[in-house]
């Protein structure tokens, strides 16, 4: 590579230096201090009038891992291109005003090992609240969200754990494939039935066939859940592992648009994702989208830029040769 190039993907580490930092920054806050910030926090910092609520949520969250904006150029950068634009302060009404979370009433159930109930977030508890955005510039902000008020949402419990629940980040990861949804539909995983039960809601979807491998979830949905549906004529349910339906089974079934759902996170979503984008080639007419595509994407992008770096540094056969050649590879 040339000086020049050499200089571009000096500045290109960088910003995945940054967007590695800031993802650990926010797994240690939400795995070990998710409360944190508390109301009275807040309004303290707000009681003059001249600071909103969205900076003051910024600065604890700068002051509880020691940030610098004033003295330390790599903090000033992570504070303002990165935490700020990724701070919201969450609408509740938005949520409450949810059809599935009018109209379906799924706590205070006891089946079995099995319960459903509501949890709540207390006031300015740390949630991720939508899917990765991802940048031109390969910058990555995780959007973090912070309702003013407790908030409720419902939860599936097996034998006291926390199986399943329906928070916002699932309602507002769900919108595109909701919008998009039209004729006949297949969603692969069935949790507690938002994506089935907001498809199914739609004049222009004809059918949506739910493939989930799990016959106890299916049969606590089908008996709780399901009888609540307007539609439930269109939906039809297919105990079958994922994989197996999409190569086997769904190139005759002709549908419209699959949903693929059937991860907790990136971690292991990763590899499920990869398996599933192979299989799209057996049904060629269907369009695919998958939840949290962007957490996916960010994830296979910053593998791909550590192997082809680590090419670069070791000036390994086949190794980008320019800016550009790394540019193009990482994109694929």
């Amino acid at each position: 590579m040339t000086y020049l190039d050499k200089e571009k993907l000096k500045r290109l580490t960088h910003t995945f230096d940054l967007n590695y930092r800031l993802t650990q920054l926010y797994a240690t806050y939400l795995e070990r201090f998710p409360d944190f910030i508390t109301e009275e926090m807040v309004n303290a910092i707000c009681s003059d009038g001249y600071i909103s609520k969205k900076e003051a949520i910024v600065a604890l969250i700068c002051a509880a891992f020691s940030l610098d904006d004033a003295n330390r150029k790599d903090d000033r950068r992570l504070i303002r291109e990165y935490i700020t634009p990724s701070v919201r302060i969450l609408d509740a009404t938005k949520y409450k005003e949810n059809q599935y979370y009018k109209n379906i009433k799924i706590s205070d159930i006891k089946d079995g090992a099995w319960e459903f109930k509501n949890e709540s977030y207390p006031p300015y508890r740390a949630i991720i609240c939508d899917d990765m955005i991802r940048n031109e510039d390969f910058s990555e902000i995780p959007p973090l969200g912070f309702f003013e008020e407790t908030f409720f949402f419902p939860a599936v419990l097996e034998n006291g754990n926390e199986w399943m629940t329906l928070t916002p980040v699932d309602l507002d990861t769900c919108e595109e494939a909701i919008s998009k949804a039209c004729g006949k539909v297949v969603t692969f995983g069935l949790g507690l039935g938002y994506y089935t039960y907001m498809v199914s809601e739609k004049t222009e979807v004809e059918s949506i066939t739910v493939v989930e491998k799990s016959r106890d979830i299916i049969n606590l949905f089908e008996k709780h859940i399901l009888p609540q549906f307007p539609n439930s004529t269109k939906v039809r349910i297919v105990c079958d592992d994922a994989f197996e339906y999409a190569e086997h089974i769904m190139p005759s079934e002709n549908f419209d648009l699959a949903f693929v759902d059937t991860w907790r996170d990136a971690s292991d979503g990763t590899p499920m994702y990869e398996k599933m984008k192979k299989l799209e080639k057996f049904s060629p007419n269907t369009e695919f989208l998958y939840w949290i595509e962007g957490f996916l994407k960010s994830r296979l992008c910053a593998l791909k830029f550590e192997e082809l770096y680590s090419a670069v540094e070791n000036d390994l056969p086949g190794a980008p040769e320019t800016y550009d050649d790394f540019l193009n590879q990482l994109k694929t």
